[in-house]
């Protein structure tokens, strides 16, 4: 993957930035100017002028070194024979490429600035008194100098450009997964209400539809079978009341509270269904040792929840003949057979039912199949059939191994 370019980490440069820069290149022009200005002036007035237009000039000519830097820099250095008040602008050139740290640029900036210092000391008035191996040693350590300054500039910009985009990066990744956590809980949560809240309907649905029907029960039985109507719309408003406190709960996102049903808990569940009117045959082979994990058995619970109540929303009139077999070694299979079509139904049904289901069975490892069966020998009606199949284990980890 390649790095960041030098524009993504340079920061832009305010009037104040500006300021301070321009401010220490005329400080370090007049140091490199002033003990040569009475020499040219007594000498050489003519390169005393040129020197003092020439680095006006290097000055305006460094205010695009962000734009055209090594272009910039080459041209500042080329002139730094004929003016010495240049030596600032031409410092903050060559610090400026150095950020970027290319060897490349780093190197001809070195060799042009040495060579053009050594035309230098041969145009200017300067005094003889110092050895060239000193006068050597001081301008390539000047130009290291500024060459190192720049590249500490850049390599420090770079730090502080990646550290930044790195936890950016982590803020975002850990907003991200707090919004797939909560995703994904309310997601499980809207299962469990559909599973739940469709089952209480579909109960009270029967019984109100038996009442629309039947026209010879006595007063006692219809006060039984409103009863039993209330008893179920209350806990239906409970279960609901309990997800929603859960969906309000925007902070916390806490996990629905109270037992969760069980494979233990299916016969209830099949008894209530045959209290309410239903023709169930329900037959469970599933072998007790070693004991079934409560979140498999969570899942089988409310497949056949689910069961139950598609055959009383779309077969009310039909048996619904259920079938749970298994080990610890095979997995958990569920059946659910019933006719199609027996009766007549009004409960509207948008088929989510089965979508939750198949998440639910995947998430653990299992897979969901349903279908028409047709007609075979000795029977003319269409068979509806839903049939799971669940792994032992209580999670896909255990799955896995």
């Amino acid at each position: 993957m390649d790095g960041p370019g030098t524009s993504d980490y340079q920061p832009p440069l305010h009037w104040y930035s500006h300021v301070w820069r321009y401010a220490l290149s005329l400080v370090i022009g007049l140091v490199v100017w002033v003990p040569v200005i009475e020499s040219q002036v007594r000498d050489r007035p003519v390169l005393f002028w040129l020197d003092l237009v020439v680095g006006l000039l290097a000055f305006v000519l460094v205010w695009w070194r962000r734009r055209w830097p090594m272009t910039i820099a080459v041209i500042a250095v080329l002139l730094t024979p004929v003016s010495s008040l240049a030596a600032g602008p031409i410092t903050l050139a060559v610090v400026s490429v150095a950020t970027r740290r290319r060897w490349g640029e780093l190197i001809t900036l070195a060799v042009l600035n040495l060579a053009m210092t050594g035309v230098y000391y041969l145009i200017q008035p300067v005094s003889d008194s110092e050895p060239w191996w000193l006068i050597t040693i001081f301008t390539v350590a000047a130009i290291a100098a500024s060459l190192g300054w720049g590249m500490f500039i850049g390599s420090r910009r770079e730090l502080i450009w990646t550290l930044r985009q790195r936890a950016e990066t982590a803020e975002a990744e850990r907003d991200l997964r707090a919004a797939q956590a909560r995703s994904t809980e309310r997601a499980r949560i809207a299962r469990e209400m559909h599973d739940v809240l469709a089952h209480r309907i579909s109960q009270i649905s029967m019984h109100a539809g038996a009442l629309t029907f039947r026209d010879d029960l006595t007063a006692d039985q219809m006060r039984s079978s409103v009863a039993v109507i209330q008893e179920k719309a209350h806990e239906a408003l409970t279960d609901l009341r309990e997800v929603l406190g859960v969906l309000r709960d925007t902070v916390g996102g806490s996990p629905l509270t109270g037992p969760q049903p069980t494979h233990r808990d299916v016969p209830a569940l099949v008894e209530d269904a045959r209290a309410a009117g239903a023709a169930i045959e329900y037959d469970d082979r599933l072998a007790t040792h070693p004991t079934l994990p409560d979140a498999v058995g969570r899942t089988v619970y409310r497949v056949v929840q689910e069961g139950i109540t598609n055959a009383a929303k779309h077969a009310p009139s039909a048996t619904l003949r259920i079938h749970v077999a298994g080990s610890a070694e095979d997995g958990v299979d569920v059946q659910l057979r019933n006719a199609v079509g027996f009766g007549p139904t009004r409960t509207p049904g948008a088929g989510l039912g089965l979508v939750g289901l198949a998440e639910r069975t995947a998430l653990r490892g299992g897979w969901l199949a349903h279908g028409i069966e047709e007609p075979g020998a000795g029977t003319s009606v269409p068979i509806f059939v839903l049939h799971v199949w669940l792994p032992w284990a209580a999670d896909l980890e255990e799955v896995s191994r």
